[in-house]
């Protein structure tokens, strides 16, 4: 059986959308003007946890976004992500965009519960702000982790709002360490 970890970059305000401004949201670009010299460190990071994940799993927005990034990239950490299986949970898409990817349709809650009974290992979301929601509320999700990006974007998708999800949830803290000068990495287990 595997684990269900949502991964994300975050502001201390917790926005997780536009993290590269290319999609012009309100607050965005906060990755890529507060990421600076601690570039290596958080790659390094990223890294390591791809290495140890099964599989990948994300939403129909987060699979555009990625292929068209990724898809063409060169080198340990970028063939490690097109290697992994990935899967993208959406009622609407027929095609995913991302390399070696099947689509999950239907209902979001039972394929992501399926597909954590058939994987053995760590299947990481990374992005897919609807889908970690929905995961949560669900109680799918096994662990959290959260590169903290010290900026406040005021404005953007924020992964906890009024919006979801529903009911509390408790967390248990497992690391919490910088990651390079500016960056801090936390990773919390889901309390059941």
């Amino acid at each position: 059986m595997g684990t269900i970890v949502i991964s994300t970059n975050i502001t201390l305000d917790g926005v997780v959308t536009d993290p590269d401004g290319q999609e012009g949201a309100a607050g965005g670009g906060w990755f890529t003007a507060t990421v600076g010299d601690d570039r290596p460190a958080w790659a390094e990071h990223e890294t390591r946890e791809v290495r140890q994940a099964a599989a990948l799993m994300v939403g129909r927005h987060s699979d555009a976004w990625f292929a068209s990034r990724w898809n063409a990239r060169l080198g340990e950490w970028a063939e490690r992500m097109g290697a992994l299986p990935k899967y993208v949970v959406s009622a609407t898409l027929d095609e995913p965009r991302w390399n070696n990817a099947t689509v999950l349709g239907g209902d979001p809650v039972k394929e992501a519960a399926e597909l954590k009974r058939r994987v053995d290992g760590e299947i990481v979301v990374y992005g897919s702000r609807r889908l970690a929601r929905a995961l949560i509320e669900h109680d799918l999700a096994d662990e959290l982790r959260l590169t903290v990006f010290p900026v406040v974007a005021g404005g953007g998708g924020r992964l906890f709002d009024e919006e979801g999800p529903a009911g509390t949830k408790r967390l248990r803290l497992l690391e919490s360490r910088p990651l390079g000068a500016q960056l801090h990495y936390q990773a919390y287990a889901f309390v059941r």
